[in-house]
């Protein structure tokens, strides 16, 4: 009998036993709908022949994964300060996981780098950062909070996508106030000109030419293209990348696994093989702070050119720096160099006269540790030639009191590298404005340096075209500025198909490792952190470390890739001895950890007709002497015959100078 019917058989039953029985009715229906208890029904019977120790643990975790996808539920940010005690953003991301809201994650970023800030002449007032804070926090209280309400953080590239659309109309906005202001000014000026016009005469033509002739032979070197006009940054613009990167941190707390994973998946899906980025570490500073007279090794960078695990390089680096201060110390009030301490990038940081001093300091500090210079290590100069311009002067103070034209400064780079071939690359050798001055230099040390833009590189935003490296450039430095996504340096890194990218991390200490998961998740080559010193920048390296044995111990490590280097010191200097005696080519073998140069001398030469010749997986190396091609093939038999051919690489080309 329905219920309907029980009660018109017995109209004595209370009004609240009706509705208890109607509202057990609805329970039970509302359970059905939802599958509870066939769920519970499932889960009870592969309890029972699991027998787990924790019954209500498993009962969780068994309703956990059955639980809604989480979604943002609110944005909060918040002022707090950075390692210099400058106004920073915080960002903190709220989730509804299963019916609760949650604080999951939260990512800090500066106002302003300072290296950006010189890069770019921008003087900032003591208000800046907090200006830029509070705009960010108005921005994030009032709109982004509520676009974003909802959103799944996983979806990384439309989450990127909304930030970057949202940035883009408020600096369109912006834009166009400007543009009315500077209308309205440009008229106000107009009318008052046409006023002022009529009184005042015009200069005669015999000034005029006393004017010209004063000036005549004045200027008798070429004046420095000026300073390229920054792109503005609104205030407020560090939102764009706080919210990316708490986003992407709370899509990787969410699914239980490591920041750099999930990069991993937005960077390529099919990834087998994790590579880890090689550390580029300062190990000597004598740039502008420094108390010497010179200024132009602003950092001086230690590149392995051999496979080591990330432990081995910070050792080897650390070795290095402890033996520099105790050939300071030794050799102090001897005319030796003068130990300063610490350079803010945590490298040592000593007075000096002349580069050739530092250099020659570290080559003997390697020497006496036993590390070859120019075979297992070579060295990278950050000379930020940025911050050595006078304008006033049109020349760069190299060193204190001493001024070099651009063209002066490409005689000088050209001597440097032909004393020390060690050295593999130089950074920001000039501003990028000096684009003859960049071309020139790579077309006179270009096959042994390669040259590389650091602040002559700015990546603009995906909305925003491109602007064209410097000519000669073949590596870059990206950094995570503030008002870009992760989308966007991921961008900037994948279009590279040529050169090598290196992601430098800020110096600033917002007590966050969270680069190193994106430099490690997004495939760059390098990673520039600075000198092994500092509790904040060691955290970045232990974490570097940490990340690597991971992925050794999960069976994903991929084989490091040795970065293309130009000749070695060796075949630079066979470049030249054969040049002078006229041999035709010069032909490198890359054979494992060794290469293998041969050059061809002219009397040997029997062939002038271009031959092509496929060796390994149908790759092609040109050349024009059968002698030297036949002789090839019998060195490449006998790596064949003792070593077999997966451990032969490649074999590389070089040809001679003109």
């Amino acid at each position: 009998m329905s219920f309907k019917g029980f009660v018109s058989c017995n109209s004595r039953i209370s009004k609240e036993d009706k509705e208890f029985y109607e509202l057990k009715n609805r329970a039970a229906e509302f359970y059905r709908a939802n599958g509870v208890p066939r769920k519970l029904e499932t889960v009870l019977n592969e309890m029972f022949c699991a027998k787990p120790d924790d019954v209500y643990g498993y009962l969780a975790n068994y309703f956990s994964s059955l639980s809604h996808t989480p979604v943002i539920s609110a944005v909060v940010g918040r002022e707090v300060y950075d390692g210099r005690g400058e106004a920073a953003l915080q960002v903190d991301v709220y989730c509804v996981v299963r019916n609760e809201e949650k604080l999951v994650s939260n990512a800090v970023v500066t106002s302003m780098e300072s290296d950006v800030m010189e890069i770019w002449n921008v003087t900032p007032n003591g208000n800046h950062p907090q200006a830029s804070v509070s705009v960010a926090l108005e921005w994030i209280r009032d709109q982004l909070s509520s676009m974003l309400h909802g959103f799944n953080p996983t979806h990384q590239t439309h989450l990127d996508k909304l930030l970057s659309d949202y940035y883009m109309a408020r600096y369109l906005e912006d834009q166009e106030g400007h543009n009315k202001e500077k209308k309205d000014e440009e008229e106000e000026k107009s009318e008052t000109t046409s006023d002022t016009a009529t009184a005042c005469a015009p200069a005669s033509s015999k000034d005029m030419k006393k004017g010209d002739k004063g000036k005549k032979g004045s200027a008798t070197e070429k004046p420095l293209p000026p300073p390229e006009k920054p792109e503005p940054m609104l205030p407020g613009a560090m939102v764009v990348g706080a919210l990316s990167m708490a986003a992407a941190k709370s899509a990787a707390s969410l699914a239980a696994i490591p920041l750099y994973k999930h990069i991993l998946t937005l960077r390529d899906l099919q990834a087998l093989r994790v590579f880890m980025p090689m550390p580029l570490v300062s190990v000597l500073s004598c740039g502008k702070a420094s108390a010497g007279k010179l200024n132009l090794l602003e950092e001086v960078i230690l590149l392995p050119t051999v496979p080591h695990r990330t432990r081995e390089i910070i050792d080897m680096c650390r070795d290095v720096q402890r033996e520099i201060r105790r050939i300071a110390v030794t050799t102090a009030g001897k005319s030796g160099p003068a130990l300063e301490g610490v350079s803010e990038g945590g490298a040592i940081q000593l007075g000096l006269e002349r580069a050739e001093q530092a250099l020659d300091l570290l080559t003997e500090a390697c020497s006496n540790l036993g590390l070859p210079m120019g075979t297992e290590l070579r060295l990278v100069i950050n000379c930020a030639a940025h911050r050595l311009v006078d304008y006033s002067r049109g020349k760069y103070e190299v060193m204190a009191g001493t001024m070099k034209s651009p063209d002066e400064l490409v005689d000088m780079f050209v001597g440097l590298i032909n004393k020390y071939p060690a050295i593999a690359a130089l950074i920001d050798p000039f501003r990028k404005e000096d684009v003859e001055q960049w071309q020139q230099l790579n077309s006179l040390i270009g096959q042994s340096c390669c040259l590389i833009a650091d602040a002559a590189y700015r990546p603009c935003p995906r909305w925003k075209e491109a602007k064209p490296l410097p000519p000669g450039v073949t590596w870059i430095t990206l950094r995570h500025r503030s008002d870009m996504t992760l989308t966007d340096l991921l961008h900037a890194v994948t279009e590279r198909t040529e050169g090598e990218t290196i992601l430098a991390v800020s110096n600033e200490d917002i007590g966050d490792d969270s680069m190193i998961d994106v430099a490690v998740g997004m495939g760059v080559s390098f990673i520039k952190l600075g000198g092994p010193t500092g509790g904040w920048r060691m955290n970045k390296y232990n974490r570097l470390h940490r990340i690597e044995q991971e992925l050794e111990e999960q069976g994903i490590l991929g084989k490091k890739n040795l970065a293309t280097l130009p000749y070695s010191p060796d075949v630079t200097n066979m470049r030249n001895c054969c040049h002078m005696r006229r041999v035709i080519n010069i032909y490198q073998i890359s054979y494992s950890s060794f290469n293998v140069a041969i050059g061809l001398s002219a009397a040997s030469r029997v062939s002038f007709c271009p031959v092509l010749l496929y060796i390994l997986e149908g790759r092609p190396v040109l050349g024009d002497v059968a002698v030297a091609l036949h002789f090839l093939h019998l060195l490449m038999m006998t790596f064949l015959v003792f070593h077999g051919t997966s451990n032969v690489l490649d074999i590389v080309l070089y040809p001679s100078p003109d």
